[in-house]
């Protein structure tokens, strides 16, 4: 095996271990939160964020199942029994499962002397539904988590270690996440490399500069308005998730389940951008940018106009100054990116990844995560004629 791929494929392991890490870390934090929040008598505190957990967990089992009932028949061959596997999600351990399951088949292909084409597609294919996995988990669970975290220090006045941790772990898994979605996408085209360090960084600072705002924003209103952050957040939420349906999304197998992808991507929307619809992105970016502007500039006027409400108000003035600049430097940071950083398709008809021949009949037959093939294909419209698309006949990539 060459030395770059075994490095790259120990670097991906090395990922796999990191993003399990950070997983139980975040999880072990809100524990710790909930139990002090009960041994302080702050029940509501405690139950908001078991509901978060809850309903994040059993929509990543949900996801998880539903993608392994429809890819093709004897893919995953060491996965165990129908039965097992469906206990396994119900007892909430799919996406746990299936980090396992990537991490066993990435250990595979790095102690392979010469690892075999197959091998190298599946545990690519295995990867990139997990990084959607985990983004689905750090909109649905970390970034309201964080909200609320916020919340909680600005109507109290005061943040515990606890709360640090809390915070700390759930910013750097949502940036993390979108990275590594990000980086999971660009596997998906034949003419995109992996992310280099610089186009790394500013993709990673831009994220998170963008979405701190966001939240605080969003925790702001939270903080005065707590009866009623439900409301604001079902309203914004039902108008995004008729702009999916109007950009007629089709990721999932079945329109039940894709029903329940728009309810997701329409979270996602409500906190940040994410591109589900083919064509150019940058009218639909821009409509989406001033319309959460426009909602976080209307909440921050309104703590303006209530902020002796809140004992934290000192603190507010400090935050607020660095939220509008967070939002400008990430929004330079952006525009850097996509002008200067973003990948150009440059269409290489001999290979894929350096190794496998475009629509040679050997390539067609390895796995292809058509789920993820397509997103990419939105995320990087430019390489849609040359992607590798599934041929007609294929389910899910797979002859």
């Amino acid at each position: 095996m060459p030395l770059s791929l075994r490095a790259k494929l120990f670097l991906d392991l090395l990922l796999v271990v990191w993003g399990i890490a950070s997983f139980l870390i975040n999880l072990g934090a809100n524990l710790w939160a909930v139990s002090q929040y009960v041994l302080n008598g702050r029940y509501v505190w405690a139950a908001l964020v078991l509901t978060l957990l809850g309903l994040s967990s059993v929509a990543l089992q949900v996801f998880s199942w539903v993608w392994l009932r429809a890819d093709p028949p004897g893919l995953h061959v060491s996965q165990p029994p129908g039965c097992c596997l469906a206990l396994l999600h119900l007892l909430q351990l799919g996406y746990l499962y299936r980090c396992k399951q990537g991490l066993q088949q990435g250990l595979l292909v790095w102690q392979q002397e010469v690892p075999s084409e197959f091998d190298l597609a599946y545990a690519d294919f295995l990867s990139l539904d997990i990084s959607m996995l985990r983004l689905f988990e750090a909109f649905l669970e970390k970034t309201p988590q964080l909200s609320l975290i916020l919340a909680i220090v600005l109507q109290s006045g005061r943040a515990e270690s606890y709360q640090w941790v809390v915070i700390g772990t759930s910013l750097m898994g949502i940036s993390w996440a979108l990275l590594d979605y990000h980086r999971a996408l660009r596997t998906c085209l034949p003419s995109h490399h992996n992310l280099r360090l610089g186009s790394s960084v500013i993709y990673f600072l831009w994220n998170l500069l963008l979405l701190w705002p966001r939240v605080l924003a969003v925790a702001l209103f939270s903080a005065l308005f707590p009866r009623y952050v439900a409301l604001h957040f079902l309203g914004l939420w039902l108008v995004l998730l008729f702009w999916l349906w109007l950009q007629g999304t089709d990721f999932m197998p079945d329109p039940c389940s894709e029903w329940l992808y728009r309810a997701t991507v329409a979270t996602i929307l409500y906190f940040s951008w994410f591109n589900v619809a083919e064509g150019r992105t940058r009218g639909r970016a821009t409509i989406h940018l001033v319309f959460l502007l426009s909602d976080s500039v209307l909440m921050v006027v309104t703590w303006v106009t209530y902020s002796a409400w809140l004992p934290s108000g000192n603190l507010l003035k400090i935050l607020l100054p660095v939220g509008g600049a967070s939002f400008l430097l990430g929004l330079v940071l952006r525009l850097v990116y996509y002008h200067r950083l973003h990948p150009r398709c440059h269409w290489e008809p001999a290979q894929v990844d350096g190794t496998r021949a475009l629509h040679s009949p050997e390539w067609r037959q390895l796995p292809q995560n058509s789920r993820m093939i397509g997103l990419a294909q939105n995320f990087f419209p430019k390489a849609k004629d040359a992607a590798a698309l599934p041929w007609e006949g294929e389910v899910n990539g797979v002859l």
